[in-house]
């Protein structure tokens, strides 16, 4: 398939200024205004939407005091990166992509979210010079470079998913800790480097290895130089995967700062905190890592499900690995409006399911009382997201939400809110809706 610019506009104009916050958001209520009909679900389900909760009564007593102006999103400005991304969080600085401008086979940079933890380090002057340190339960320590790593290593190149441990927290009911990330905390780009197995191998790994432990050039939030930002790991068999790689380039081009350059890690399907930006060091452990990030409630998810909004017992939690099944519309885009008359919408979107495959793809216009199946796409390669399409019938003009469900390759399926409650919000991939108005 041909890239796409992911500029195209829908056949038609927005109909709501946020449309990119559209559902479960103060624009739902905007739109139930301009529509006239009733609110539609949140995107959580349930039954009362949080529009209408946001939205003033029709008759306000008198004395009441109008409700606060609902804010709408922060736009990012940011040498290099699109002006439609939205912050989520300045300190560290955070910004996740709409999923209508998520529409190219391969995300370009300037479209590609940002996560942060720590301070964003200044950019290197000599990125060939930039050493990393592979040490810990190994038979020979490594030091090298990355011009060392290019000239010494076979370097491969993998279109592969990274996406954000805490994507679809949003939709989580009571509210988890942390950014509210609707889709956005996902894109799909192509990585240059070496796979980590090629280094392991090379430095030797004792009987006695079990898990990586992962060091960067950001600094804490804090100012303090002995504390990291972050530290995750992941098991070893992750850690051999020919596919997680040390990568120098992104679609082609130098890694950027911003994205962790000018080398980082890749660990494709698991949460995108294990691919440590601006890596200096890789410890091999003889045990699960415990650094910032790995502990407590942190990328863990519960092993038993609790209470929402109740107190978590870490003991009941595990390490967060393998990201959920996943589908996003990319265009239209949510808030488009159509020419009355308008018969069908052509959709297009992406899945991807963390290490498996998307078994299919279905798409709904009634709300998911009935579904049809979407034409799926294979994969560039592993871990490569899946792009699919689909054409709508529609039987009149009017108000329509689409929904999307994604199945992965063991059978697991999108639902229908975010469930399995936890704290810091893991693990949500509710359905992606979004909504158009025809005439």
């Amino acid at each position: 398939m041909a890239g796409r610019s992911g500029r195209d506009a829908p056949n038609g104009n927005n109909f709501d200024s946020s449309r990119r916050r559209f559902l479960g958001s103060s624009g739902l209520a905007a739109i139930g205004v301009v529509i006239g009909g009733a609110m539609p679900l949140s995107r959580n389900g349930g039954g009362i939407p949080r529009a209408h909760a946001q939205a003033a009564p029709a008759a306000a007593p008198p004395s009441a005091a109008a409700p606060a102006p609902a804010k709408g999103p922060q736009y990012l400005k940011f040498p290099g990166k699109h002006e439609g991304l939205v912050v989520l969080g300045e300190k560290p600085l955070v910004a996740e992509t709409p999923e209508s401008l998520l529409d190219d086979d391969t995300t370009p940079i300037e479209k590609f979210y940002i996560r942060n933890n720590g301070q964003i380090p200044e950019e290197t002057k000599d990125p060939d010079a930039w050493k990393i340190t592979i040490d810990g339960e190994v038979n020979n320590r490594i030091e090298i470079t990355v011009g060392e790593l290019k000239s010494k290593y076979k370097a491969v190149t993998r279109r592969m998913v990274l996406e954000c441990g805490g994507n679809g927290r949003s939709g989580f009911s009571p509210p988890a800790r942390g950014n509210q990330w609707t889709n956005g905390g996902a894109g799909c780009a192509e990585w240059t480097g070496v796979p980590l197995a090629d280094l392991l191998r090379k430095a030797g790994l004792k009987p006695s290895a079990k898990y990586t432990a992962h060091y960067a050039a950001d600094l804490h939030l804090s100012g303090d130089a002995n504390k990291p930002s972050l530290s995750r790991g992941v098991r070893l068999e992750k850690a051999m995967d020919p596919n997680t790689m040390i990568v120098w380039a992104m679609n082609g081009k130098p890694l950027p700062n911003i994205h962790g350059g000018p080398v980082r890690l890749i660990v494709p399907g698991w949460s995108g905190s294990a691919s440590q930006k601006w890596l200096t060091r890789i410890t091999i452990r003889d045990r699960e890592h415990d650094g910032p990030g790995m502990t407590e409630f942190s990328y863990r998810t519960p092993i038993k499900p609790m209470v929402p909004g109740g107190k978590g017992d870490p003991a009941n939690f595990r390490i967060l690995e393998s990201m959920p099944v996943r589908s996003i519309i990319t265009n239209p885009a949510n808030g488009a409006k159509f020419a009355a008359g308008t018969k069908e919408l052509k959709l297009r979107g992406a899945s991807w399911a963390g290490d498996l495959t998307v078994k299919q793809v279905d798409v709904s216009t009634d709300f998911g009382a009935s579904w049809q199946r979407a034409t799926l796409e294979k994969p560039k390669n592993k871990y490569d997201w899946q792009r699919w399409t689909a054409t709508l019938k529609l039987p009149s003009d009017g108000y329509f939400e689409i929904w999307a469900r994604a199945t992965d390759s063991k059978g697991a399926m999108q639902p229908h809110q975010a469930g399995f409650w936890n704290p810091q919000g893991y693990g949500g991939n509710a359905m992606h809706r979004i909504a158009v108005l025809v005439g």
